[in-house]
């Protein structure tokens, strides 16, 4: 199928072709018949990739204050390779359409294939012929109504959004700043609501449309036209409420909100633009200012967009998909026109054309509309064939034998299921250029991110069809690298495929994930698996290990993980769904304890600070050893990731962060101040896993150590709710 991207880096924009979404559970295919171009939004995410390196990141100082952070946790060099990734990435533009549903995800029965939708979401309604939307971004279109106007619907709860915010009443007057699409359609909202409309923009042609669609008096914000008609119908009091619907630099908007709304009158502020408030005018008048959150309640709540989890009408009654379905039936019913809007519609392969005459200024236009040609019915018995009707088809089952050794000439031909920020930074920059590794596949659910792994790194094939790669013989390893939900099904597949799994950490996030590998395991035959756990392969910590020496007594290891806080919205905060944090991630540390020394735990004693932000973890081992491992979400953003000490034998090992290391003892050994990079052992691990799939020979870490160490890192939960240490029984 073909999308619309742009390349942050370069400002390329093009249509590239991507393979097709998979419809997952909770939501559905849809075939696009049209979707809006947002002219303030979009050209603005235009413009910026056009500029400078510098210029972006004048324009965005909240990435810049991320990517500070990330270099003090991570180091610039993996920063680098992890910002450049980013940029050099297509990026998808659009989010709001209409079209129709091709296939329906289990659990849906409120559309069927062959519905009309509206379809709202930067991740889900994109300009593509194709687009998989979830439950609460989509809702069914009235009979009668054109979709090339239903197609507004996302900018119309945006703007339904806004008028809600400034809660107009029966009679009062209102003043729109700022013409553009969102501007248009907030005055035919006020209008409808029985509200007097004054509108202002610098354009003419935009002053006129938003009189013909019901604004009493509109003029140039600068002239005195806009403020003779507030005096007029106000008796000279000012404005019930004022909407900033306009964008850039200027701070003549909310100057002029100032100056003719009303005392305690109501300010919303729905564009970008700038908001210095003059602070005398604003205190003076005691203005209420108030910010409008795109498309309503439940935009950015994971659980709300992605998950399907509706808000109680009791408490919320208008959500974004409820604000959605409102516009349209205020279109359907003609209480808002949006057909005059329309200054252009473009077919859909004109897409870069049209682009580049929006951002010249070659088209003026208040709204763009991309129409899709139909699918032929060649392409639709493609797609019959291709895709599946839910998310995860089974597969065949039965004895395998694990896949033979290659030889030394013989390239070993990898497939990776997932291709988000980890392993387009932290694995795929090392696979692609090593020797005697060829990148077969790459799966996603998403068809951009498997396009863009195909371009950066070279892959062979990208697709959305993983039988398709289960049921390839030429593929000798399979890497999973996808959410913590799905690690254990996509293993427990691809070992009774006969594939060898690297599978990135955690390898299960229950008891009863964790059964279904092993049973995969041993009804194959196939044990050929690896999990991410990647610390104990660093240079750096190997040699301090091997500085220190062997070991005579139990030790003691301490071992601080500031983790920081996560941003709001990252799916690790999904724990009904994607497990706790430490789940996910705890691994890494439970490991790199027990290869120093030497082990596997028999025990875990878990406390928590309230609300388990904070834990302290205490792993004991055979010969009397204990690991306590302080994983903190509260501490300076600044100090260092990981540090670790050990002590035994009369000796101290101690790392900071994977820069430096020494070891005090008789001799005292202290590593370079100065790393090339701070390098936690990915390359050394891939390395490994390659080797050993090249040659037959065992795993770089036995399967005993991978699952008691995927056991003690569930067992911190079951002692969290115990209260009390938990027995490890012996390894399998």
């Amino acid at each position: 199928m073909k999308q619309v991207v742009q390349n942050y880096k370069s400002g390329e924009l093009a249509v590239l072709d991507v393979p097709v979404p998979g419809c997952k559970p909770g939501g559905v295919l849809v075939r696009t018949a049209y979707s809006l171009i947002s002219t303030g939004t979009e050209l603005m995410k235009v413009s910026e990739a056009g500029m400078s390196m510098l210029g972006k990141a004048r324009s965005r100082p909240d990435q810049v204050a991320k990517v500070m952070q990330s270099v003090a946790a991570n180091g610039l060099p993996a920063t680098y390779r992890k910002v450049m990734g980013k940029l050099d990435s297509y990026t998808p533009l659009g989010y709001s359409l209409c079209g129709v549903v091709e296939q329906v995800g289990a659990g849906i029965d409120d559309v069927k294939v062959g519905d009309v939708v509206a379809c709202a979401g930067n991740e889900h309604a994109l300009h593509a012929e194709l687009n998989w939307v979830p439950r609460n971004l989509y809702v069914p279109v009235p009979d009668g109504l054109a979709p090339r106007h239903a197609a507004f619907g996302t900018v119309g709860s945006i703007a339904m959004q806004g008028v809600r915010q400034g809660e107009p009443q029966l009679g009062e007057v209102a003043l729109v700043i700022g013409l553009g699409l969102i501007g248009q359609l907030v005055v035919q909202l006020l209008t409808a609501s029985g509200v007097r409309v004054v509108g202002a923009d610098p354009d003419p042609a935009r002053c006129e449309l938003a009189a013909r669609l019901g604004a009493v008096a509109c003029g140039d914000p600068g002239s005195a036209a806009v403020e003779a008609a507030v005096a007029e119908l106000t008796d000279g009091h000012g404005v019930d409420q004022v909407y900033l619907a306009a964008g850039g630099g200027s701070n003549q908007p909310v100057e002029l909100a100032a100056s003719l709304a009303r005392d305690r009158g109501r300010v919303v502020d729905i564009g970008k633009c700038r908001l210095d408030l003059p602070w005398n005018a604003y205190y003076e008048k005691e203005l209420d200012v108030r910010f409008s959150r795109s498309y309503g309640p439940g935009r950015y709540d994971p659980e709300y967009e992605l998950e399907g989890r509706d808000y109680p009408i009791g408490y919320v009654r208008w959500t974004e998909r409820r604000n959605l379905a409102c516009f349209l039936d205020l279109l359907a019913r003609g209480r808002v026109d949006v057909e005059p809007l329309v200054s252009h519609v473009a077919e859909f392969d004109h897409a870069v054309e049209t682009y580049q005459r929006l951002k010249d200024g070659d088209l003026k236009a208040v709204a763009v509309l991309f129409r899709y040609p139909e699918p032929t019915g060649e392409e639709q018995a493609q797609r019959s064939a291709q895709a599946p009707a839910v998310a995860v088809p089974s597969v065949r089952r039965g004895d395998r034998s694990p896949a033979p050794a290659r030889s030394a000439a013989s390239p070993v031909r990898l497939a990776f299921v997932g291709a988000g920020n980890y392993a387009t930074s932290m694995l795929l920059p090392h696979l692609a250029q090593r020797d005697g590794v060829t990148l077969s596949t790459v799966v996603t659910t998403t068809a951009l991110s498997a396009a863009n792994a195909q371009r950066k790194f070279g892959f062979a094939q990208a697709t959305t069809d993983l039988d398709a790669v289960l049921e390839d013989p030429s593929v000798d390893a399979v890497f999973v690298v996808t959410r913590h939900s799905s690690h254990a099904e996509l293993t427990r597949r691809a070992l009774l495929a006969g594939k060898a799994v690297f599978v990135e950490k955690p390898l299960a996030l229950t008891e009863e994930e964790l059964a279904g590998v092993l049973a995969a395991v041993e009804e194959s035959g196939n044990d050929r698996l690896q999990v991410g756990f990647n610390r104990r392969f660093a240079p750096l910590l190997r040699e301090a290990r091997t500085r220190l020496g062997v070991r005579s007594g139990p030790a003691n290891l301490r071992y601080l993980v500031n983790a920081g806080r996560l941003q709001h919205g990252s799916w690790y905060l999904r724990q009904g769904t994607e497990g706790t944090r430490f789940a996910g991630e705890g691994g890494h540390f439970v490991d790199t304890a027990s290869w120093l020394l030497e082990a596997d735990p028999v025990s875990v004693y878990a406390v928590a600070t309230s609300g388990n932000e904070d834990l302290q973890v205490v792993l004991r081992y055979p010969d009397g050893s204990t690991a306590t491992l302080s994983y903190v979400t509260t501490g300076a953003p600044g100090f260092p990731k990981e540090t670790l000490d050990l002590v035994a034998d009369g000796k101290v090992l101690k790392l900071d962060d994977f820069v430096r290391a020494s070891v005090h003892g008789p001799k005292r050994w202290v590593s370079s101040r100065l790393p090339k990079a701070r390098d936690k052992g990915q390359s050394a691990q891939l390395a490994a896993f390659i080797k050993a799939v090249r040659t037959g020979g065992p795993m770089p870490v036995p399967l005993e150590s991978l699952v008691a160490t995927t056991a003690a890192t569930l067992a911190v939960q079951t002692s969290l709710a115990a209260g009390a240490p938990v027995a490890l029984a012996g390894p399998r």
